[in-house]
């Protein structure tokens, strides 16, 4: 009996909307965090993600900051900020999550994610 395939991962977003909701879903953002955080209605925010409103270029700066993306990459797909560096989703969400610890904390997570990573 053949073992069956995983399935094959999503296509990369094509489009300024799609890459707008690949990076909220990334950041586990709803539409309506992330309206609340850039002062829209989550009306707006549907609109940008579905390429149908000419209001996101008027946002477009705030909508990366708040997302932690580049211009770049929601014009045009291509974040050249850090070439060197492929983080994904769940690496982002981890750096997030340190940034919010305590000192106490992220010297308590390092040194668990140091033991992890050595194998014991």
């Amino acid at each position: 009996m053949a073992k069956p395939q995983p399935p094959s991962p999503p296509p990369a977003p094509t489009t300024p909307g799609e890459r707008l909701r690949a990076a909220r879903g990334e950041r586990g953002l709803t539409q309506e965090g992330l309206a609340a955080r850039l002062g829209v209605s989550r009306s707006a925010v549907a609109q940008w993600e579905t390429d149908r409103a000419g209001q996101i270029r008027g946002n477009l700066l705030r909508v990366a900051e708040v997302l932690d993306v580049s211009l770049e990459y929601l014009l045009h797909g291509e974040d050249k900020r850090a070439p060197s560096v492929a983080a994904s989703g769940d690496e982002l969400a981890l750096l997030r999550l340190y940034r919010e610890l305590t000192p106490e904390d992220r010297a308590m997570l390092l040194t668990t994610a140091r033991r992890l990573a050595r194998g014991g």
